[in-house]
């Protein structure tokens, strides 16, 4: 089949405006890219794209400029150095006096760089303008508020009582029937009717006339009631599922989850103390200066760090002097004479702090407590039954967990685990076969059992 010319072109056509639309949008994506880059490496820490933080916001910036009569090419003399800027251009020196914080200079970047961060900030979204809960990061409610679960469970139990009252109002109209019907049927057949006589002088009467079953159903009451007593004992001490309310809603699914934090640039003395630590609000500064959050409830919860803070996130932000502490309540409670130091944990024994405090990624609630049955779901944990912060528990991981698993402690500069291994290697080395039978080295086989080691 012949094809025309005419066919040709346009066949031809038609794939050179395909190539020109994918060159076109390829360049626009990689300019997005080399904008967005750019901006979490040279901006981001003062400046975002809707909001006042540091330094001013940015969206639509270049616009701003123009409308407020600054001069041709400012902006991007502002950006490589603002003193400069600031020298040649009046609007760029009405700039430099709102907030009293010194912009850093950027001399490196050029021109098409700037146009590309400016242009991925513009194109960025208004996050005021996004319908609530959209996002990811709502983070959990705050302590105090009630949520929607919390509300059915509520009004289900204002529900449970108005049953119980009518129960119990049915049972003893029931019970009045019952016994007028009783002593009616009594009057009839000429036999000896109770009137008169209280409930309890006819339960007395009830029970003396079936002794028999009544003795015997005492005896499993009581019984049952022994055992359960010596049960309840088993619970004392045992805080699994203990959750206390806390100050601020601090979601860990979001911080140590999606943003990916690592638990010890808050939880800076793990490696180095007795304590794992509680970040201070300066730690928490370093990042919601910047982060205000979107919704109504984020924006409530941060307020309250910037309270403690004394920061004002009015325009440049500025502190006040005037703090108020954060009262945080502590989950974790060992008795006084129990001692657990973190750092031999998390940096000797190189025990993962999942294994105890849960995957911290995936909590939306405020940390509580763990059930050990929720904790052994989790990928790595060693498996465990005793409760937790039980002392059966601790014994248990003792056994289970090991520290090396040869005659050769793999890894562990620490001289304590080298100098038990070279103890039992040359002082016993029939105890020391039996420690390697299982091919690993426990804990307990370490000294861990010694009631020392956790009491003082």
């Amino acid at each position: 089949m012949k094809i025309s010319s005419s066919q040709m072109f346009r066949n031809l056509k038609f794939w050179c405006l395909g190539v020109l639309f994918v060159s076109t949008s390829s360049l626009t994506f990689t300019a997005q890219a080399q904008g967005e880059n750019l901006f979490n490496a040279k901006c981001a820490s003062c400046h975002q794209p809707h909001q006042n933080g540091t330094g001013p916001k940015l969206f639509e910036a270049r616009k701003k400029w123009a409308d407020g009569g600054a001069k041709e090419g400012s902006i991007y003399q502002w950006v490589n150095n603002w003193q400069t800027a600031a020298a040649n251009d009046p609007y760029a020196k009405s700039v430099s006096t709102w907030s009293p914080t010194a912009m850093s200079a950027f001399p490196e970047l050029k021109k098409e760089e700037i146009d590309a961060i400016l242009d991925w900030v513009d194109s960025q979204p208004d996050p005021a303008t996004a319908a609530p809960g959209d996002g990811a990061t709502d983070g959990a409610a705050p302590g105090g508020e009630m949520t929607g679960e919390e509300g059915e469970e509520s009004s289900m139990s204002w529900i449970w009582i108005i049953l119980g009252v009518i129960f119990v109002t049915i049972i003893m109209a029931v019970g009045g029937v019952r016994r007028q019907l009783k002593e009616a049927a009594a009057d009839q057949d000429g036999e000896e009717t109770f009137e008169g006589q209280t409930y309890t002088e006819e339960f007395k009467a009830w029970a003396w006339k079936n002794r028999l079953y009544v003795g015997l159903g005492s005896l499993v009451l009581v019984i049952s009631g022994v055992v359960i007593l010596f049960l309840s004992l088993y619970s004392i001490g045992v805080v699994e599922e203990y959750q206390p309310s806390q100050p601020i809603a601090f979601p860990h699914s979001v911080h140590a989850g999606i943003n990916g934090i690592d638990c010890k640039y808050c939880h800076s003395s793990v490696t180095k103390s007795k304590s794992a630590g509680i970040p201070s609000v300066n730690v928490c500064m370093n990042c919601h200066k910047q982060v205000a959050g979107r919704t109504d409830v984020q924006k409530a919860q941060i307020a309250k760090i910037y309270k403690a803070a004394g920061w004002s996130p009015e325009g440049p932000g500025k502190y006040t002097g005037k703090t108020k502490p954060i009262v945080w309540n502590k989950v974790h409670v060992l008795p006084d004479h129990v001692y657990f130091n973190h750092s031999q944990h998390v940096v000797v024994g190189g025990v993962d702090c999942k294994q105890c405090h849960g995957d911290m990624t995936k909590q939306v609630e405020t940390q509580k407590v763990w059930p050990v049955s929720e904790l052994n779901k989790i990928e790595g944990n060693i498996p465990l039954t005793k409760p937790t912060m039980t002392m059966g528990w601790c014994i248990e991981c003792h056994a289970e967990k090991e520290i090396s698993n040869g005659p050769i402690v793999d890894g562990k500069t620490d001289g304590y685990y080298k100098e038990i291994h070279r103890r039992l290697m040359n002082n016993d080395k029939k105890l020391y076969g039996k420690y390697l039978e299982d091919g690993k080295v426990t804990v307990k086989e370490l000294g861990g059992w010694e009631c020392a080691k956790c009491h003082y």
